[in-house]
């Protein structure tokens, strides 16, 4: 029997268990793990491929076992954090997905593949405008969690959602306001503040889709709301003139960005040279 509602905020909070990672980086990073001396720029190599390890790691740096509450800011500043025994048992915790599962337009695979384009995107903008490229990174690989706890949590509401306007697109956060009342900026922003995140990285999750409505803007929502638009427009295979008009020329005005220089910046080969995503 279908529910006629759509799950409320709170209760698909409360959700959050469910979220998957990558089978892949889940059985890479054990590898690691269990050698005598993991390897430290692979370990960061291998969290940042996954949106929510990546959460879940710094949620652990944050937490009140450590004296760093609401400090770490990004993977390579949560693995000195954390201990390897920490990290092993976070790992083996973790709920891998399957790459192939699909429903309601939504491919976990290519989930993956957007969140690490927009998390590259956001780490090349943030070093346009000296804003921490790290704490960019980790913001561009996991703003898609409200999407991702949405689906797992509430499929049937994701499928009506999808007959209206596909998942990545840059006005999807419009029609989550009028089919559910919230949208994914909510629930990430939501889950930020359960995992204790910092302030600058739950502001930037609340305010993403908004970046000029937060009270004091910040280069930082600034340059993901910038990533999350050229890397969902790219997803879609947007042609130059839709993307001359549906650019966010203000929010670029406020970093001091132009169209030329985001795409600019897109259209670097993150890979070439064999270049890890994180400076540690």
């Amino acid at each position: 029997m279908s529910r006629a509602k759509p799950l409320n905020l709170s209760t698909l909070l409360e959700s959050q268990s469910a979220l998957p990672s990558q089978p892949r980086a889940v059985a890479l990073l054990s590898s690691e793990l269990h050698k005598p001396e993991p390897h430290l720029r692979s370990l960061a190599q291998l969290f940042s491929t996954d949106p929510v390890l990546t959460a879940r790691l710094l949620c652990a740096a944050n937490g009140p076992a450590h004296l760093m509450p609401q400090r770490v800011h990004s993977i390579p500043e949560a693995l000195v954090v954390l201990a390897p025994g920490q990290l092993r048992q976070l790992v083996q915790k973790a709920r891998p997905g399957a790459g192939t599962q699909t429903a309601a337009s939504w491919s976990l695979a290519a989930f993956w593949n957007y969140s690490l384009d927009t998390a590259r995107m956001a780490r090349a903008l943030a070093m346009s405008v000296q804003a921490n490229a790290s704490a960019a990174y980790a913001l561009g690989l996991m703003h898609g969690m409200g999407e991702l706890l949405l689906h797992c949590a509430d499929p049937e509401t994701c499928g009506r959602l999808a007959e209206l306007l596909e998942p990545v697109h840059p006005r999807r956060a419009q029609v989550e306001m009028q089919l559910l009342g919230y949208c994914s900026a909510q629930i990430c922003a939501g889950l930020a503040r359960q995992w204790n995140f910092p302030a600058a990285l739950t502001d930037a999750m609340q305010f993403m889709h908004t970046p000029l409505e937060q009270p004091q803007f910040e280069p930082l929502t600034g340059v993901l709301h910038l990533a999350m638009w050229r890397a969902s427009t790219r997803a879609l295979n947007w042609s130059d003139k839709r993307l001359a008009v549906s650019f966010p020329a203000e929010v670029g005005l406020a970093l001091g960005m132009d169209i030329d220089m985001v795409l600019r910046q897109a259209s670097i080969d993150w890979h070439a040279g064999g270049e890890l995503d994180l400076a540690l």
